[in-house]
């Protein structure tokens, strides 16, 4: 399928996804389907657990981000992914983004640690992982609401819209009081945190040491 710019020129359909973007999309998705296939297997290979776990590899400090452990979490957090790493991606470039985003993954999942270690409890760290995206796409959040503050975004549920910068505001208060006051939903919301931290901070100082392009100007 093609389409075309705004310059008229002739685009394919795939160059709507930046190639950083696309590539983590997929990665998701083959992984995804391979869980299907065989769960067991997939969950306790390449899922995050606690280091002093039996069921810990290295390896799964780094593919945790890319299981998911059912429809519906891995659908938001792709058309998330899509959303605002397309956007993000362009903006400030593909080898940015790349760090972005795994820094933003590395910080959620250090930051779920750290809680496990203080208050989890022993199937915390012994038998329950860790999986998902979820913090490296709060991170690209707080990003995208950091470049773009009064851009509108609107809600698929309830369809609220508000600018991005109070739309962020509330989303960290949210999993804040969640995280605090009720942890036993099976969500990790510190680990949301962390990325939201992480992408926090590598933004205000790309942006306080003007290493990003914006619109014809370093900002």
């Amino acid at each position: 399928m093609n389409y075309y710019d705004n310059s008229g020129n002739r685009q394919s359909i795939f160059n709507l996804v930046p190639k950083v973007t696309g590539h983590l999309i997929l990665i998701n998705i083959i992984l995804f389907i391979a869980t299907l296939i065989n769960e067991h297997f997939m969950i306790g290979t390449f899922s995050l657990f606690y280091p002093a776990s039996p069921f810990f590899r290295p390896w799964q400090l780094i593919t945790h981000m890319f299981m998911h452990g059912g429809f519906f979490h891995i659908f938001f957090n792709m058309y998330s992914l899509f959303l605002f790493g397309t956007v993000l991606e362009r903006t400030i470039g593909s080898k940015k983004f790349v760090v972005f985003y795994f820094l933003c993954g590395i910080g959620a999942m250090l930051l779920h640690l750290l809680t496990v270690h203080l208050t989890g409890s022993i199937a915390d760290k012994t038998i329950v992982p860790m999986l998902g995206a979820s913090g490296a796409i709060y991170g690209l959040f707080i990003g995208y609401g950091m470049m773009f503050p009064d851009n509108i975004l609107t809600l698929v549920f309830p369809p609220i819209s508000l600018k991005a910068k109070w739309m962020m505001l509330i989303f960290v208060v949210i999993e804040l009081a969640i995280g605090i006051y009720d942890t036993s939903d099976g969500v990790a919301h510190f680990a949301h945190l962390g990325g939201a931290l992480i992408g926090f901070l590598l933004m205000f100082y790309w942006k306080k040491t003007g290493k990003i392009w914006l619109r014809n100007k370093w900002i």
